[in-house]
């Protein structure tokens, strides 16, 4: 890699770490903690590409993407951000940055589209960007929030589709987001100002139907919910009206919960209504496949619920435990129901895992070792591991069980050999029986807070 990277983040760690990562593979680095200093070197001329924060104490690195654009237009940034929302990622392909990555981020990974950034630019030395539209304001009633991988994914594949003039396919488990997504794709894009039609069978019923659709929609966004669901006559009316399309045509986005290439081969869907449909395919993940977003969601809901009046309430360490253990057949629609239920329900400022179990119908239960005094940590462990086999109703969990169990266990483990060693990492380590060096790795992957206070034992 060659060339010279500008780096601006407030976080001293971050700075050091790009920098001598940077450095390693070849580039000149510059680094500050000021965007006020970021926007004087690329007024200078200064650097070939820019890895930015968004929130940095002088200001937003989103906001200043368009000023920077403005002075350098062949100039590529790549923004991070520990705001790990669809806006972040769609505000950054707004605001025409090369690429968006969640903090935290795989260094490795960010390495690989830094050199992709200074490649680019290397090729097309001269090429300007185009100006970025403007942002629309994140709605408070979007859930699309997650730090997970399969989320952040998501984001950028979302982000950059929403322009495009290609068709989506949005698939998923009902209650995960897919009508979320597609009303995202058309909010945040050019068409935002122009209908977005939601078809029904009834709509499709009509012989002039198709006809009533286009015109409604206009240039708009039309989408077919829960497409696989349509019978063949509809399916066919489907087909006809988008073979009938003529430029400038409306986007069409199509979302279905039923696997479509399986219809196809049992005769039910047609092959032809499927190719049309999928010009692009985002696949949303399972609530169950992405564990670690169920605080972020509950604490996202019970802030709503707070803004629509309700008393605040939060949830008790053992109730958000509980809510990560659940299967959640109804995805992301049924924690958003079990938490305004709780809500509801209850008058206390905590929510205990009791409220839990009764709102979800779980069978009570208190921590792994307690049911028998003389039960040994196995045998607990394994009545524990077949209940959460049985909470799945006969089918097997999600992919990746060994890691998550693990995690399940190391997160409890860690913090009570931290809170007897009165959170000193180095007695902790010992007790543990592991390398001082894995034990901070492990607080800062698993994001355990250590308190450090006097503790004899």
């Amino acid at each position: 890699m060659d060339g010279t990277v500008l780096v601006a983040d407030d976080d001293r760690t971050i700075r050091t770490v790009l920098t001598q990562a940077l450095t390693r593979a070849g580039c000149r680095v510059h680094a500050t903690s000021s965007l006020v200093t970021l926007k004087r070197w690329v007024e200078e001329g200064r650097g070939d590409l820019v890895i930015s924060d968004v929130i940095m104490p002088d200001g937003n690195g989103l906001e200043a993407l368009p000023e920077i654009s403005k002075m350098r237009p062949d100039l590529p940034v790549i923004v991070i951000s520990a705001q790990n929302t669809i806006m972040t990622a769609i505000q950054a392909a707004e605001a025409e940055a090369f690429d968006y990555l969640p903090k935290p981020f795989d260094l490795p990974d960010l390495m690989k589209r830094a050199a992709r950034a200074l490649e680019q630019k290397r090729r097309l030395p001269s090429q300007q960007k185009p100006a970025g539209t403007e942002s629309k304001e994140a709605g408070d009633d979007l859930p699309l929030v997650g730090r997970t991988p399969a989320m952040q994914s998501l984001y950028r594949l979302v982000a950059r589709v929403m322009n495009t003039e290609l068709p989506v396919l949005i698939t998923g488990e009902s209650g995960t987001g897919k009508s979320l997504i597609a009303r995202a794709i058309h909010d945040f894009s050019d068409r935002r100002n122009l209908p977005f039609v939601v078809v029904t069978p009834d709509d499709l019923g009509p012989i002039d139907g198709p006809a009533r659709i286009l015109s409604r929609a206009g240039q708009g966004t039309i989408l077919f919910d829960e497409i696989g669901d349509l019978d063949s006559d509809a399916q066919a009316r489907i087909t006809r009206m988008l073979d009938s399309l003529t430029d400038p045509a409306p986007r069409v986005i199509a979302t279905s919960q039923n696997d479509l290439s399986r219809r196809i081969k049992d005769g039910e869907f047609r092959q032809d209504l499927f190719y049309r449909l999928g010009g692009v395919t985002i696949p949303v993940p399972a609530l169950r496949e992405r564990l670690e977003d169920i605080p972020s969601l509950a604490e996202h809901f019970l802030a709503r619920a707070e803004r629509d009046g309700l008393t605040p309430r939060a949830l008790s360490k053992e109730a958000t435990e509980l809510l990560r253990a659940y299967p959640w057949p109804g995805n992301v629609r049924q924690l958003e129901n079990t938490i305004q239920r709780l809500m509801v329900t209850g008058s206390e400022a905590e929510i205990s895992r009791a409220e839990v179990e009764a709102t979800l119908g779980t069978p009570s239960g208190g921590p792994v070792a307690s049911s028998d005094e003389g039960e040994k940590l196995s045998t607990s462990t394994a009545r524990h591991l077949k209940r959460y086999f049985d909470l799945h109703g006969g089918t097997l969990p999600p992919p990746g069980l060994y890691q998550r169990i693990l995690r399940e266990i190391e997160i409890p483990l860690i913090e009570i050999a931290l809170d007897a060693t009165g959170g000193n990492q180095a007695k902790c380590a010992d007790l543990l029986g592991i390398n001082r060096n894995t034990l901070r790795k492990k607080i800062t992957e698993l994001e355990i807070e250590v308190t450090r206070r006097r503790k004899l034992m």
